[in-house]
Formats: structure tokens, sequence, C-alpha cells
């Protein structure tokens, strides 16, 4: 279950990649482009994004003292990885 703002690694795809929700502790981004249909799939695709924001949603509503923007900062401190090329 994608629990919003607990850590810097969950993502959440949803219609296989279309749409990925990637978590952050300061920051949650949404990349992609996610097409809802008229159909059973596009239902699919809604309710597991409606859940995702409802998540986002009650984390930010559960906070007594939210600051009015965070600083224009990534989570994590950038570093270094091996090439895997």
């Amino acid at each position: 279950m994608f629990k919003a703002y607990s850590n810097e690694d969950d993502v959440l795809n949803i219609q296989g990649d279309a749409l990925t929700v990637s978590n952050g502790t300061t920051r949650i981004v949404l990349n992609g482009m996610l097409e809802i249909t008229k159909d059973k799939r596009g239902l699919k695709a809604a309710l597991a994004l409606k859940e995702a924001l409802d998540g986002i949603v009650a984390a930010l509503q559960a906070q007594p003292h939210l600051p009015d923007q965070v600083k224009d900062e990534p989570d994590a401190k950038p570093g270094v990885i091996d090439n895997p090329f």
C-alpha cells in the first residue's frame, strides 16, 4: 500500500507505468500521462488514482503545522551510483 510522505522509496504505478506516483518525505511527484477510458480498465485506473490522492490529502490534513511552502530542494541528497552499462 502506498503511504504518502512515509519514505523516499515507494512508487505507485497506474496502468502499467502510464502514471507513476513517487513518494518522498516532503513531496510526492506524479509523472506520465493517464487516459481514463470509459470502461473497466478506466475505472480501475481512476480508483487507483483516487486512492493515492485520498491518501495524500489525509496525510496533509493530519499535519497540525503545515508550512506555507517547503524548501525548493529535492528530498534526497544527490549521490553517485554505479553505471549499469
